[in-house]
């Protein structure tokens, strides 16, 4: 029997660099790797990392010290940093870590092959953090973590340069996959009897506007809901200013385009807005949200929102609060501003003390919970088609979860196995963030 050697990886942050990590690990398996959870046991240990926050980051830099000791007993194991942190601190790294081989930022993932060869047979240590002139994953081997529902990077990079955020300088300016090379991955993953889709783009609203022959992201969305056999289409993440009418509209008018939308708000306070430079108002945010209601039968919206933002008033922070109970979302993403040194918010006066911004946080998580809880309790007694895609990770007998059209978790019970399959359950109970129901056989 021939020896594999064993690959090691670990992700942190977005669905971006989970996707990335699918394409890492189809290209290392290509190469002969054969992946494994035990660290200790890996002869190529890589990091897929984020810096979005300073808290992740520390983390990531202690767990690449603790990795010192692996190389110590055995200087044969490779080491690897990938990600936006690879990207930010590229010049630090072999700095902090010397015992560091080689770090590629996310516009090279598709470059892996090249990048391991250098690396094993050149015998040197390695940076690629060059950004590509297109963007591709055109004949790249993917390995994926489910068999049900597949990410799918329409686009990477941003162009909005909010100033409390380094993706802009970790990912780039934003490119646009091609739409047939999109097209054809769908077709492909019909073929392995894929159900559902997720598109990813740190603003899928702007694709297409950098192709040579320009398309527009509801054209893109009409396309693939023409493709048999998929049967739900998401998408993430959506920015606001550049949220169309024209969208609402193709999410309405294609029954395979899930009615959940993620649009991150980020602030209720129209001031604290306009120091983020996210380019609209809570008035402009609240117009969107009544045109999507309006428009779109039993949609769910969820978001996105910091608190602690430097300068930000109580006042600013009761307007977050307001906004929060008055447009009701089904759920948010909510946590403390970051300070961030390469972004420009880090030069702004009037830093929030931690222990106010934790009060804050609390405060907001408290309020959407209550909202989160209202509306799901208004689930109970419906029956609602759910999508299986897994079984609960503490193991119990015959229990099964899966998604409703509107995102939300829906744990049932059933004796056969229907993973990957659509099926009708009614709510007997819910809470803030699960629905429990029975299977309608």
């Amino acid at each position: 029997m021939t020896y594999k050697p064993k690959l090691f990886v670990k992700t942190y942050g977005c669905q971006m660099n989970v996707n990335d990590s699918e394409y890492i690990v189809g290209q290392l398996i290509k190469l002969g790797y054969s992946t494994t959870e035990d660290i200790f046991k890996s002869n190529l240990i890589l990091l897929n990392t984020c810096c979005v926050r300073a808290k992740v980051e520390q983390k990531i830099y202690s767990l690449i010290g603790k990795i010192k000791k692996i190389k110590e007993n055995n200087p044969n194991v490779i080491l690897g940093i990938c990600g936006c942190m690879a990207q930010k601190e590229k010049e630090n790294i072999f700095e902090r870590a010397p015992y560091v081989d080689f770090i590629f930022s996310p516009s090279q993932v598709n470059n892996l092959e090249k990048i391991i060869n250098t690396v094993k047979y050149g015998n040197l240590k390695y940076i690629s953090c060059e950004n590509t002139s297109e963007f591709s994953f055109n004949h790249i081997p993917v390995k994926r973590e489910s068999k049900i529902s597949a990410w799918i990077q329409i686009m990477r990079g941003c162009n909005n340069y909010c100033s409390y955020c380094v993706v802009p300088y970790t990912r780039g300016p934003e490119q646009s996959r091609g739409v047939s090379e999109i097209v054809s991955e769908v077709k492909n993953l019909v073929k392995d009897k894929y159900k559902e889709i997720f598109l990813l783009g740190q603003n899928v609203n702007s694709y297409g506007k950098d192709l040579s022959q320009p398309a527009t992201f509801s054209e893109l969305l009409e396309l693939l809901n023409n493709i048999k056999g998929i049967e739900r289409i998401r998408f993430t993440t959506s920015h606001p200013k550049d949220f169309s009418f024209d969208l609402i509209k193709t999410i309405k008018k294609c029954h395979k385009i899930c009615n959940h939308i993620h649009l991150p708000i980020q602030s209720g306070s129209s001031k604290i807005l306009k120091v983020m430079n996210r380019k609209y108002d809570v008035n402009y945010y609240m117009n969107i949200i009544k045109e999507i209601r309006n428009n779109i039968d039993n949609i769910a919206i969820t978001t996105d929102a910091m608190v602690g933002f430097p300068g930000e008033t109580e006042k600013d922070f009761m307007d977050t609060l307001r906004a929060f109970k008055e447009i009701e979302f089904d759920e948010a993403y909510t946590f403390i501003y970051s300070n961030r040194e390469n972004a420009i918010a880090s030069l702004l006066p009037e830093k929030i003390p931690l222990k106010l911004k934790k009060e804050r946080l609390w405060k907001l998580i408290d309020l959407q919970k209550e909202i989160s809880a209202k509306i799901n309790k208004k689930l109970e007694g419906e029956i609602l088609e759910v999508l299986v895609d897994k079984k609960p990770k503490r193991y119990i007998e015959n229990q099964f979860s899966g998604r409703t059209g509107p995102n939300k978790t829906v744990v049932f019970t059933s004796k056969k196995n229907l993973l990957g399959q659509l099926v009708k359950v009614k709510i007997i109970k819910s809470t803030a963030w699960t629905l429990y129901g029975e299977l309608i056989e």
